[in-house]
Protein backbone atom coordinates (compact mmCIF):
# COMPACT_ATOMS: atom_id res chain seq x y z
CA UNK A 1 0.00 0.00 0.00
CA UNK A 2 1.49 3.88 -0.56
CA UNK A 3 1.77 5.62 2.29
CA UNK A 4 -0.34 8.97 1.60
CA UNK A 5 1.26 12.64 1.65
CA UNK A 6 0.65 15.84 3.64
CA UNK A 7 0.36 19.03 1.70
CA UNK A 8 1.00 22.36 3.43
CA UNK A 9 0.21 25.82 2.19
CA UNK A 10 0.79 28.98 3.64
CA UNK A 11 -0.30 32.30 2.30
CA UNK A 12 1.98 34.82 3.09
CA UNK A 13 2.31 38.70 2.14
CA UNK A 14 4.67 38.08 -0.64
CA UNK A 15 3.84 34.51 -1.89
CA UNK A 16 1.72 31.41 -1.11
CA UNK A 17 4.38 28.37 -0.79
CA UNK A 18 3.47 24.91 -0.62
CA UNK A 19 5.17 21.86 0.11
CA UNK A 20 4.65 18.76 0.12
CA UNK A 21 5.05 16.11 3.06
CA UNK A 22 5.61 12.35 3.58
CA UNK A 23 4.07 11.25 7.38
CA UNK A 24 8.06 10.88 9.02
CA UNK A 25 7.71 14.91 8.25
CA UNK A 26 10.61 15.51 5.08
CA UNK A 27 9.98 17.80 2.71
CA UNK A 28 9.83 16.76 -1.22
CA UNK A 29 8.32 18.89 -3.27
CA UNK A 30 7.58 22.48 -3.30
CA UNK A 31 5.77 25.13 -5.26
CA UNK A 32 4.98 28.93 -5.13
CA UNK A 33 3.31 31.68 -6.45
CA UNK A 34 3.15 35.87 -6.72
CA UNK A 35 0.38 37.00 -3.90
CA UNK A 36 -1.90 39.33 -6.18
CA UNK A 37 -1.97 42.79 -4.41
CA UNK A 38 -2.78 45.64 -6.34
CA UNK A 39 -1.77 49.09 -5.39
CA UNK A 40 -4.56 51.72 -5.92
CA UNK A 41 -4.90 55.67 -4.44
CA UNK A 42 -5.80 53.88 -1.14
CA UNK A 43 -3.55 51.40 -0.73
CA UNK A 44 -2.78 47.78 -1.25
CA UNK A 45 -5.95 45.32 -2.10
CA UNK A 46 -6.67 42.36 -3.97
CA UNK A 47 -8.76 40.38 -5.26
CA UNK A 48 -10.21 37.45 -3.48
CA UNK A 49 -10.78 35.30 -6.21
CA UNK A 50 -7.21 36.14 -7.48
CA UNK A 51 -5.82 35.24 -4.76
CA UNK A 52 -7.37 31.64 -4.77
CA UNK A 53 -6.12 31.33 -8.35
CA UNK A 54 -2.45 31.86 -7.40
CA UNK A 55 -3.15 29.25 -4.28
CA UNK A 56 -4.21 26.31 -6.69
CA UNK A 57 -1.14 27.00 -9.01
CA UNK A 58 1.12 26.61 -6.02
CA UNK A 59 -0.72 23.47 -4.91
CA UNK A 60 -0.11 22.01 -8.51
CA UNK A 61 3.19 23.10 -8.84
CA UNK A 62 4.24 20.92 -5.71
CA UNK A 63 2.18 18.15 -6.65
CA UNK A 64 3.14 18.10 -10.17
CA UNK A 65 7.04 17.44 -7.75
CA UNK A 66 5.81 15.02 -6.14
CA UNK A 67 5.50 10.76 -6.02
CA UNK A 68 2.14 9.63 -7.35
CA UNK A 69 0.52 9.05 -4.07
CA UNK A 70 -2.47 10.07 -2.19
CA UNK A 71 -3.21 13.29 -0.44
CA UNK A 72 -4.35 12.83 3.13
CA UNK A 73 -4.68 16.31 4.91
CA UNK A 74 -4.33 19.81 3.19
CA UNK A 75 -3.70 22.62 5.68
CA UNK A 76 -3.62 26.12 5.05
CA UNK A 77 -2.19 29.10 7.04
CA UNK A 78 -1.94 33.05 6.22
CA UNK A 79 -0.83 36.28 7.10
CA UNK A 80 -3.44 37.46 9.72
CA UNK A 81 -6.22 41.04 9.69
CA UNK A 82 -6.79 41.03 6.01
CA UNK A 83 -10.29 39.01 5.52
CA UNK A 84 -13.06 38.41 2.49
CA UNK A 85 -16.15 39.53 2.99
CA UNK A 86 -19.24 36.93 1.13
CA UNK A 87 -22.85 37.78 -0.09
CA UNK A 88 -25.11 35.65 0.60
CA UNK A 89 -24.17 33.20 -2.67
CA UNK A 90 -20.95 33.43 -1.63
CA UNK A 91 -19.37 35.68 -3.45
CA UNK A 92 -16.67 38.55 -2.48
CA UNK A 93 -18.14 42.27 -2.28
CA UNK A 94 -15.47 43.98 -1.79
CA UNK A 95 -11.45 43.95 -1.90
CA UNK A 96 -8.78 42.50 0.37
CA UNK A 97 -7.59 45.20 2.30
CA UNK A 98 -3.50 44.68 2.83
CA UNK A 99 -2.87 43.68 6.84
CA UNK A 100 0.16 46.21 6.17
CA UNK A 101 -2.29 48.80 4.66
CA UNK A 102 -2.96 52.53 6.71
CA UNK A 103 -5.83 54.09 4.89
CA UNK A 104 -7.71 53.37 8.27
CA UNK A 105 -5.39 55.43 10.04
CA UNK A 106 -8.73 57.94 10.72
CA UNK A 107 -10.39 54.44 12.15
CA UNK A 108 -7.42 53.76 14.17
CA UNK A 109 -7.95 57.44 15.92
CA UNK A 110 -11.59 57.15 16.34
CA UNK A 111 -11.21 53.27 18.18
CA UNK A 112 -8.93 54.95 20.69
CA UNK A 113 -11.20 57.77 21.76
CA UNK A 114 -14.29 55.57 21.42
CA UNK A 115 -12.69 52.30 23.27
CA UNK A 116 -9.34 53.26 24.71
CA UNK A 117 -6.17 52.05 24.69
CA UNK A 118 -6.27 50.54 27.83
CA UNK A 119 -9.78 48.78 27.27
CA UNK A 120 -8.66 47.30 23.69
CA UNK A 121 -5.28 46.30 24.95
CA UNK A 122 -6.62 44.14 27.87
CA UNK A 123 -9.08 42.59 26.20
CA UNK A 124 -7.86 41.84 23.11
CA UNK A 125 -4.66 41.35 23.72
CA UNK A 126 -3.38 43.40 21.04
CA UNK A 127 -1.53 46.95 21.21
CA UNK A 128 -4.03 49.68 19.66
CA UNK A 129 -2.24 50.40 16.06
CA UNK A 130 -2.97 50.16 12.64
CA UNK A 131 -2.81 46.84 11.88
CA UNK A 132 -6.17 45.34 12.99
CA UNK A 133 -9.39 43.56 10.98
CA UNK A 134 -11.91 46.00 12.82
CA UNK A 135 -10.66 49.27 11.88
CA UNK A 136 -10.57 47.80 7.92
CA UNK A 137 -13.65 46.87 7.88
CA UNK A 138 -15.16 50.04 9.34
CA UNK A 139 -13.04 51.66 6.24
CA UNK A 140 -14.28 49.30 4.49
CA UNK A 141 -17.96 50.05 4.97
CA UNK A 142 -17.91 53.59 5.13
CA UNK A 143 -16.17 53.60 1.42
CA UNK A 144 -17.48 50.31 -0.54
CA UNK A 145 -21.78 50.41 -1.02
CA UNK A 146 -21.40 46.80 -1.99
CA UNK A 147 -20.13 45.91 1.71
CA UNK A 148 -23.34 46.40 3.23
CA UNK A 149 -24.38 42.93 1.12
CA UNK A 150 -22.04 40.84 3.24
CA UNK A 151 -23.35 38.44 5.45
CA UNK A 152 -20.12 36.49 6.06
CA UNK A 153 -16.58 37.73 6.26
CA UNK A 154 -13.36 34.89 6.19
CA UNK A 155 -9.95 35.32 7.42
CA UNK A 156 -7.53 34.47 4.17
CA UNK A 157 -6.62 30.66 5.37
CA UNK A 158 -10.64 30.12 6.04
CA UNK A 159 -11.74 31.78 2.61
CA UNK A 160 -8.67 29.47 0.94
CA UNK A 161 -10.00 26.39 2.74
CA UNK A 162 -13.36 27.04 1.75
CA UNK A 163 -12.44 27.90 -2.13
CA UNK A 164 -11.05 24.26 -1.83
CA UNK A 165 -14.31 22.79 -0.67
CA UNK A 166 -14.15 23.23 2.97
CA UNK A 167 -16.70 24.27 5.76
CA UNK A 168 -17.18 27.97 7.11
CA UNK A 169 -15.57 28.41 10.81
CA UNK A 170 -13.66 30.90 12.29
CA UNK A 171 -10.07 29.86 13.35
CA UNK A 172 -9.12 30.78 17.02
CA UNK A 173 -5.34 32.40 16.12
CA UNK A 174 -6.96 34.58 12.99
CA UNK A 175 -9.86 35.21 15.27
CA UNK A 176 -7.38 36.18 18.22
CA UNK A 177 -6.16 39.46 15.67
CA UNK A 178 -9.02 40.72 14.44
CA UNK A 179 -9.28 42.86 17.26
CA UNK A 180 -12.99 41.41 17.41
CA UNK A 181 -11.67 38.15 19.97
CA UNK A 182 -12.26 38.85 23.73
CA UNK A 183 -8.73 37.09 24.42
CA UNK A 184 -9.80 35.65 27.95
CA UNK A 185 -13.39 34.55 27.49
CA UNK A 186 -12.57 33.33 23.97
CA UNK A 187 -15.30 34.98 22.82
CA UNK A 188 -16.78 37.81 20.33
CA UNK A 189 -16.78 41.15 21.89
CA UNK A 190 -19.97 42.94 20.94
CA UNK A 191 -18.81 46.44 21.57
CA UNK A 192 -15.98 46.35 19.43
CA UNK A 193 -18.55 44.61 16.22
CA UNK A 194 -20.62 47.04 16.54
CA UNK A 195 -18.28 49.80 16.29
CA UNK A 196 -16.84 48.58 13.15
CA UNK A 197 -20.35 47.76 11.74
CA UNK A 198 -20.23 44.25 11.99
CA UNK A 199 -22.23 41.59 14.01
CA UNK A 200 -21.53 38.01 15.67
CA UNK A 201 -23.58 36.99 12.45
CA UNK A 202 -20.97 38.23 9.79
CA UNK A 203 -18.40 35.43 11.61
CA UNK A 204 -18.51 31.63 11.56
CA UNK A 205 -18.16 29.62 14.31
CA UNK A 206 -14.87 28.99 16.45
CA UNK A 207 -12.80 26.16 15.36
CA UNK A 208 -9.43 24.93 16.40
CA UNK A 209 -6.68 24.65 13.81
CA UNK A 210 -6.01 20.77 12.62
CA UNK A 211 -9.86 19.97 13.21
CA UNK A 212 -11.47 19.02 10.37
CA UNK A 213 -13.01 21.39 8.10
CA UNK A 214 -14.22 18.62 5.84
CA UNK A 215 -12.88 17.70 2.69
CA UNK A 216 -11.75 18.91 -0.64
CA UNK A 217 -14.61 18.41 -3.46
CA UNK A 218 -13.35 21.48 -5.52
CA UNK A 219 -13.27 21.22 -9.48
CA UNK A 220 -9.97 21.49 -11.21
CA UNK A 221 -7.57 19.91 -8.98
CA UNK A 222 -5.54 17.20 -9.28
CA UNK A 223 -7.16 13.35 -9.05
CA UNK A 224 -4.64 13.10 -5.65
CA UNK A 225 -6.54 15.46 -4.21
CA UNK A 226 -10.19 14.10 -4.17
CA UNK A 227 -10.86 13.65 0.09
CA UNK A 228 -8.38 14.76 2.04
CA UNK A 229 -9.21 16.34 4.95
CA UNK A 230 -8.98 20.09 4.96
CA UNK A 231 -7.33 22.64 8.25
CA UNK A 232 -7.33 25.40 8.60
CA UNK A 233 -3.47 26.15 10.42
CA UNK A 234 -3.83 29.50 11.35
CA UNK A 235 -1.47 32.21 11.52
CA UNK A 236 1.54 31.55 9.53
CA UNK A 237 4.02 32.62 12.34
CA UNK A 238 2.40 30.11 14.74
CA UNK A 239 2.37 27.64 11.77
CA UNK A 240 5.93 27.65 11.26
CA UNK A 241 6.35 27.70 14.71
CA UNK A 242 5.14 23.62 14.62
CA UNK A 243 6.90 23.54 11.57
CA UNK A 244 10.28 24.12 13.00
CA UNK A 245 9.00 22.58 16.47
CA UNK A 246 9.18 25.29 18.91
CA UNK A 247 5.72 24.88 20.16
CA UNK A 248 6.23 23.95 23.49
CA UNK A 249 5.42 26.27 26.45
CA UNK A 250 8.42 27.98 26.93
CA UNK A 251 9.83 27.43 23.11
CA UNK A 252 10.56 30.72 20.94
CA UNK A 253 11.06 30.36 17.25
CA UNK A 254 13.12 33.90 15.82
CA UNK A 255 11.34 34.13 12.43
CA UNK A 256 14.42 36.02 10.45
CA UNK A 257 12.54 37.21 7.15
CA UNK A 258 12.30 40.79 6.05
CA UNK A 259 10.14 41.59 9.17
CA UNK A 260 11.75 39.51 12.02
CA UNK A 261 8.94 37.84 14.33
CA UNK A 262 9.87 36.61 17.61
CA UNK A 263 7.43 34.00 18.66
CA UNK A 264 6.72 32.52 22.11
CA UNK A 265 4.61 29.06 23.13
CA UNK A 266 3.23 29.90 26.54
CA UNK A 267 0.09 28.60 28.67
CA UNK A 268 -2.98 30.07 27.98
CA UNK A 269 -4.33 32.18 30.77
CA UNK A 270 -2.06 35.14 31.52
CA UNK A 271 -3.52 37.93 34.40
CA UNK A 272 -5.13 40.76 32.74
CA UNK A 273 -2.19 43.06 33.78
CA UNK A 274 0.12 40.58 32.01
CA UNK A 275 -1.24 40.96 28.98
CA UNK A 276 -1.82 44.36 29.08
CA UNK A 277 1.94 44.77 29.56
CA UNK A 278 2.88 42.99 26.99
CA UNK A 279 0.18 44.88 24.87
CA UNK A 280 1.47 47.82 25.61
CA UNK A 281 5.10 47.10 24.96
CA UNK A 282 4.20 45.74 21.48
CA UNK A 283 3.84 42.27 22.27
CA UNK A 284 0.37 40.74 21.07
CA UNK A 285 -1.20 37.88 23.24
CA UNK A 286 -3.98 35.29 21.09
CA UNK A 287 -4.97 31.84 21.10
CA UNK A 288 -2.25 29.36 19.33
CA UNK A 289 -2.70 27.08 17.07
CA UNK A 290 -2.30 24.58 19.06
CA UNK A 291 -5.17 23.88 21.65
CA UNK A 292 -4.78 25.07 24.95
CA UNK A 293 -1.92 27.36 24.53
CA UNK A 294 -1.75 31.09 23.87
CA UNK A 295 0.77 33.15 21.73
CA UNK A 296 3.05 36.12 22.04
CA UNK A 297 4.20 37.66 19.16
CA UNK A 298 6.73 40.79 18.31
CA UNK A 299 7.71 41.93 15.31
CA UNK A 300 10.84 44.35 13.97
CA UNK A 301 12.37 45.50 11.10
CA UNK A 302 15.18 43.52 11.52
CA UNK A 303 15.86 42.33 8.15
CA UNK A 304 14.88 45.36 6.60
CA UNK A 305 17.50 47.23 8.09
CA UNK A 306 20.07 44.40 7.00
CA UNK A 307 18.95 44.58 3.63
CA UNK A 308 19.11 48.48 3.39
CA UNK A 309 22.57 48.19 5.30
CA UNK A 310 24.19 45.53 2.47
CA UNK A 311 22.65 47.72 -0.09
CA UNK A 312 24.10 51.08 1.22
CA UNK A 313 27.80 49.16 1.29
CA UNK A 314 27.40 47.84 -2.49
CA UNK A 315 27.11 44.12 -1.52
CA UNK A 316 24.28 41.28 -1.97
CA UNK A 317 23.74 38.09 -0.41
CA UNK A 318 26.87 36.66 -2.26
CA UNK A 319 29.09 38.78 0.10
CA UNK A 320 27.24 37.55 3.24
CA UNK A 321 29.67 35.25 4.41
CA UNK A 322 33.03 37.79 4.24
CA UNK A 323 31.04 40.56 5.95
CA UNK A 324 29.69 38.40 8.74
CA UNK A 325 33.50 36.81 9.18
CA UNK A 326 35.14 40.38 9.06
CA UNK A 327 31.92 41.82 11.63
CA UNK A 328 33.22 38.52 14.20
CA UNK A 329 36.32 39.88 14.40
CA UNK A 330 36.21 43.29 15.38
CA UNK A 331 35.61 43.68 19.16
CA UNK A 332 33.26 47.04 18.88
CA UNK A 333 32.49 49.21 16.37
CA UNK A 334 31.55 53.77 16.82
CA UNK A 335 28.99 53.23 14.42
CA UNK A 336 25.26 53.63 15.27
CA UNK A 337 22.49 53.00 12.67
CA UNK A 338 19.24 53.82 13.31
CA UNK A 339 16.34 53.27 10.39
CA UNK A 340 14.84 57.19 9.33
CA UNK A 341 11.80 58.13 7.79
CA UNK A 342 13.73 58.22 4.12
CA UNK A 343 16.37 55.48 4.55
CA UNK A 344 19.08 54.69 7.50
CA UNK A 345 20.98 56.82 9.25
CA UNK A 346 24.38 56.38 10.26
CA UNK A 347 26.53 57.58 12.74
CA UNK A 348 29.71 57.36 14.39
CA UNK A 349 31.13 57.21 10.83
CA UNK A 350 34.86 59.01 11.36
CA UNK A 351 38.47 57.98 9.97
CA UNK A 352 39.01 54.10 10.64
CA UNK A 353 35.78 53.02 10.44
CA UNK A 354 35.83 50.04 7.55
CA UNK A 355 32.72 48.13 6.21
CA UNK A 356 32.65 45.33 8.65
CA UNK A 357 31.95 48.33 11.46
CA UNK A 358 29.25 49.09 9.81
CA UNK A 359 28.41 45.51 9.27
CA UNK A 360 28.68 45.16 13.05
CA UNK A 361 26.60 47.70 14.02
CA UNK A 362 23.48 46.66 11.77
CA UNK A 363 23.98 43.64 13.45
CA UNK A 364 24.11 44.53 16.67
CA UNK A 365 21.54 47.36 16.06
CA UNK A 366 18.38 44.28 14.93
CA UNK A 367 19.50 41.88 17.83
CA UNK A 368 19.29 44.50 20.66
CA UNK A 369 16.06 45.54 18.65
CA UNK A 370 14.99 41.81 19.01
CA UNK A 371 16.50 41.33 22.99
CA UNK A 372 14.16 43.99 23.93
CA UNK A 373 11.13 41.87 23.04
CA UNK A 374 12.50 39.20 23.97
CA UNK A 375 13.23 40.23 27.32
CA UNK A 376 10.07 41.63 27.98
CA UNK A 377 8.29 38.11 27.35
CA UNK A 378 10.94 36.46 29.66
CA UNK A 379 9.97 39.10 32.64
CA UNK A 380 6.28 38.48 32.19
CA UNK A 381 6.08 35.28 30.80
CA UNK A 382 8.91 33.42 31.95
CA UNK A 383 12.02 32.34 30.50
CA UNK A 384 12.15 30.80 27.12
CA UNK A 385 13.87 27.14 27.14
CA UNK A 386 14.58 27.14 23.61
CA UNK A 387 15.61 29.24 20.44
CA UNK A 388 15.06 28.18 17.22
CA UNK A 389 15.87 30.61 14.05
CA UNK A 390 14.93 30.28 10.76
CA UNK A 391 14.58 32.20 7.65
CA UNK A 392 16.37 34.00 5.03
CA UNK A 393 18.66 35.96 7.52
CA UNK A 394 19.37 32.69 10.19
CA UNK A 395 22.00 31.68 7.16
CA UNK A 396 24.02 35.16 8.68
CA UNK A 397 26.58 33.65 10.60
CA UNK A 398 27.73 37.10 11.87
CA UNK A 399 23.80 37.04 12.97
CA UNK A 400 23.53 33.62 14.85
CA UNK A 401 26.15 34.73 16.59
CA UNK A 402 25.33 37.68 18.09
CA UNK A 403 21.73 36.47 19.20
CA UNK A 404 23.73 33.63 21.05
CA UNK A 405 25.52 36.36 23.16
CA UNK A 406 22.65 38.22 23.66
CA UNK A 407 19.43 35.81 24.11
CA UNK A 408 21.18 32.67 24.69
CA UNK A 409 21.58 29.50 22.81
CA UNK A 410 20.22 29.54 19.26
CA UNK A 411 18.92 26.71 17.15
CA UNK A 412 18.27 26.19 13.14
CA UNK A 413 16.25 23.43 11.71
CA UNK A 414 16.80 21.73 8.45
CA UNK A 415 13.44 23.37 7.25
CA UNK A 416 12.73 25.13 3.66
CA UNK A 417 9.30 26.56 4.34
CA UNK A 418 8.38 26.63 7.95
CA UNK A 419 4.98 27.78 7.68
CA UNK A 420 3.95 25.08 5.24
CA UNK A 421 5.37 22.38 6.94
CA UNK A 422 3.53 23.25 9.69
CA UNK A 423 0.43 23.63 7.99
CA UNK A 424 0.97 20.14 6.75
CA UNK A 425 1.50 18.72 9.81
CA UNK A 426 -1.69 20.16 11.49
CA UNK A 427 -3.42 18.77 8.61
CA UNK A 428 -2.04 15.14 9.48
CA UNK A 429 -3.82 15.80 12.81
CA UNK A 430 -7.12 16.96 11.11
CA UNK A 431 -6.68 13.79 9.31
CA UNK A 432 -6.29 11.46 11.99
CA UNK A 433 -2.61 10.43 11.21
CA UNK A 434 -1.15 11.76 14.80
CA UNK A 435 -3.20 10.94 17.73
CA UNK A 436 -2.00 14.72 19.19
CA UNK A 437 0.63 17.18 18.85
CA UNK A 438 3.44 15.25 20.63
CA UNK A 439 3.55 12.66 18.15
CA UNK A 440 4.09 15.74 15.02
CA UNK A 441 7.63 14.87 13.20
CA UNK A 442 10.33 17.49 14.70
CA UNK A 443 13.14 18.31 12.56
CA UNK A 444 16.67 17.88 13.86
CA UNK A 445 17.93 21.15 15.35
CA UNK A 446 21.63 22.25 14.64
CA UNK A 447 23.21 24.59 17.37
CA UNK A 448 24.73 27.42 17.03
Amino acid sequence: MVEPLLVGLDVGTTSTKAVVLTLDGREIAHGRAHTPWMFTPDGAELEAPELATAVRAALAQALAAAPEAPVAGVGVASMAESGVLLNAAGRPVAPVIAWHDRRDHLEVAELTDDVGIESFETTTGLPLRGQWSLTKHRWLTRHWPSAAAAVRRLNIAEWIVHDLGGEQASEASLASRTGWLRLRERGWWAETLAWSGASERLLPPLRQAGQSWGTITADALDARLAGAVLTVAGHDHQAASVGVGANAVGAELDSCGTAEALVRTVAAGLPDDAVGSLAHGGITVGWHVLAGRWCLLGATEGGLTLGRTLQQLGCTQADLAQLDSAALELDSTPVHIANGETGLVLSGVGEGVRTAHVWRAALEQVTEEAARLHQLMSQISGPAHELVATGGWSRSEGLMRIKTRLLGPVARPPVTEAGARGAALLSGLAAGIYRDDSELPRPHLSRI
